[in-house]
């Protein structure tokens, strides 16, 4: 970050016009600030900013503030977050609003609990402690005492008021020491040690006692009234109760202006998805995708994956970042085992194993879900070991079986009552189709094309023994099946059938004969660019293949012989099986807002960490390689007949 801010960082003694730069008021940093009295060098003090992590201090901060006047938690003193305060700045509140709005429906504080424990129903008065010892402590003019005065204040102050003491989270683990304890309450007061969200917290205060913490500054963002006993870095501005008054902070403030100082113009953001310092909103995304990919909402200890191959499981880890190492077993018997005796959820490899083994698990008290690739999956085919970019975890079944609900089910029909962001799923949608990204996006011929006049149809072959064949069809369940079913249903048309790359490669069930191909289909596309394709034809038949999701997105009209994931909404002629359970009516960016953007789970190709949709639609688009399994990749080449060990 400091590299990206323009500071060449090195050691030594600063010559000519070097600048010392020290962390934060640690004691380690009294030698940056003597060697800077000492040599006359400028001082920059460096510390986290607003916005930290998921996680009590885990992994690398998403800010920095740099002041070279002081630093904004000692209120003894100026610093550059005072003067940015004092000196004024035009403000658009209707943006800072906008943004504090977005801080606070994403749950983001410093440290954000990933799983976060449920908030005391109120009302209460919250009192906040801080970690014994703390730098902010002293910098606010505070000792022990101030935080007994507090707590004095609080209860003299609402008599008839329920006291609530927020512990820290240090303390609460046992790392630090605070101020307040069980041990400084009343009979009818209680500490809250429990890792619950700051903004959770904050709904049910009717007050907020602080001393320094930045809670109280969230505090007031949430529309707390705070009562501050330090000289805090959002005291004396006239939006705070003050104990201690600070002269020289002479302006009234309101929360926008405050905002735009503390979180738009003192830190700088980290994007480690581009490598790039970036603006709060971007930091945010950041924070929030990893905080998806950390939470556990059903309180399980951990996963537990069977069925996923080896080269699958270092991407796994991905998709989980910041739990309990997962495990792996080769079997459901194996993985229920382990999840048993360790408090864990089993995960089964949705193409292994059929939905009904994840809801009889369920059913027998072990919480299991199944995981399987997603929509946009990279650059490459999963049939050569390229890692995956986005995975699906369902806890109810799988997109592929609509035999059975499904997480995605739901999905839909929230989007469809009106849950879903529509203008951010028409942009994805056409950010998709501009790019023409599809799920595997393989480099490919062109075609020529086809006779002008002619209605085309476009015919995409799938593997034969795919889950989804198996699971979802009907009558129909071969690619030939499906080639003489489109052409006997358009004896004028120029047919385009596409036999499925894993088929092309040898890799899986699911040929056609060039004969038959050519006795049924006017051209067969081999290798053949899906973008274009999708472009030149007029409509798609299919049996469940995603391309006929991909022709959706584009306008096409699409005829389903099977029950893939988008039949049934009345947005595809269908002739398969039908299927009851889904009575929504989605609009098409309804849909795209369930199947890309709530339903699965996405891992930047080229950081390795989670990432939302569009971030892994311009890596796509870009060309940027999956990684793939290396050595396994290498053998794959020498053991082509043994398909059984790539296979899903």
């Amino acid at each position: 970050m400091l590299d990206l801010a323009n500071f060449q960082v090195t050691t030594g003694w600063p010559s000519g016009e070097a600048e010392v730069g020290v962390w934060g008021r640690k004691p380690v940093s009294r030698r940056g600030r003597w060697i800077a009295d000492r040599t006359g060098a400028d001082l920059i003090t460096i510390e986290d900013g607003f916005l930290h992590s998921i996680g009590q201090g885990s992994g690398a901060s998403a800010s920095l503030v740099l002041d070279d006047v002081g630093i904004y938690f000692e209120g003894r003193a100026p610093s550059g977050l005072e003067y940015l305060l004092e000196e004024g700045s035009p403000v658009q509140s209707a943006e800072s609003r906008r943004l504090i709005n977005l801080i606070c429906t994403r749950r983001l504080s410093k440290y954000t609990p990933p799983n976060p424990a449920k908030a005391p129903e109120g009302p209460y008065i919250l009192v906040v402690d801080q970690t014994r010892g703390d730098a902010s402590i002293a910098g606010a003019d505070a000792t022990a005492d101030t935080f007994r005065q507090m707590l004095d204040a609080a209860r003299t102050e609402n008599p008839d008021g329920r006291i609530l003491v927020k512990t820290h989270p240090e303390v609460a683990t046992g790392r630090k020491q605070g101020y307040l304890s069980n041990a400084t309450l009343d009979q009818d007061e209680e500490c809250l040690s429990a890792p619950v969200n700051p903004w959770d917290v904050l709904v049910n205060a009717t007050a907020v006692y602080t001393v320094s913490s930045q809670l109280g500054y969230e505090a007031l963002l949430a529309g707390c009234k705070v009562r501050c006993f330090g000289k805090a870095f959002y005291a004396g501005w006239g939006l705070t109760d003050d104990e201690q008054p600070i002269p020289r902070r002479t302006r009234t403030l309101t929360i926008e202006e405050l905002f735009t100082a503390c979180h738009l113009e003192y830190p700088i953001y980290y994007d480690p998805w581009r490598d790039a310092l970036c603006d709060l909103e971007t930091a945010c995304d950041v924070l929030h995708h990893q905080r998806l990919a950390q939470s556990d909402d059903d309180g399980a200890g951990g996963d537990v994956f069977a069925g996923a191959r080896l080269w699958k499981r270092g991407n796994l880890r991905q998709f989980r970042p910041g739990r309990l190492a997962p495990r792996f077993a080769d079997s459901a018997g194996e993985a229920t085992a382990k999840a048993r005796s360790e408090n864990r959820r089993v995960w089964l490899w949705g193409a292994k194993y059929e939905t009904d083994a994840a809801i009889n698990l369920n059913k027998s008290g072990v919480p299991t879900g199944m995981v399987e690739d997603g929509f946009l999956r990279s650059v490459g085919l999963g049939a050569e070991l390229t890692q995956a970019a986005s995975l699906v975890f369902d806890r109810q079944g799988i997109y592929f079986d609509p035999n059975h609900p499904s997480d995605l089910e739901d999905h839909v029909r929230n989007a469809a009552s009106g849950r879903a962001d529509l203008a951010r799923a028409a942009a994805l949608r056409h950010s998709l189709v501009t790019a023409g990204v599809t799920k595997y996006n393989l480099s490919a011929q062109q075609m020529p094309p086809p006779p002008a006049g002619k209605h085309v149809v476009l015919v995409p072959g799938q593997v034969e023994d795919d889950a989804s064949i198996q699971r979802g069809c009907g009558t129909v369940r071969t690619n030939l099946g499906l080639l003489r079913a489109a052409r006997e249903a358009n004896p004028e048309a120029w047919v385009i059938y596409k036999p499925h790359p894993d088929v092309e490669a040898g890799l899986r069930a699911g040929k056609v004969s060039d004969a038959e191909a050519k006795a049924l289909a006017d051209a067969v596309a081999e290798r053949a660019a899906v973008p274009a394709l999708l472009n030149a034809c007029d409509a798609l038949w299919t049996m469940t293949s995603l391309m006929g999701f991909e022709a959706l997105l584009r306008g096409k009209p699409v005829t389903c012989l099977g029950t893939p994931f988008y039949a049934g909404w009345g947005l595809t002629t269908d002739l398969g099986p039908p299927c009851p359970r889904r009575d929504a009516r989605p609009s098409l960016d309804e849909l795209v807002w369930a199947a890309l953007i709530e339903y699965p789970s996405y891992v930047d190709p080229v950081s390795g960490l989670p990432c939302p949709p569009e971030l892994v639609v311009d890596r796509l688009a870009a060309g940027t390689p999956g990684r793939k399994a290396g050595v396994l990749s290498r053998l794959q080449g020498l053991l082509a007949t043994q398909s059984w060990l790539w296979r899903s």
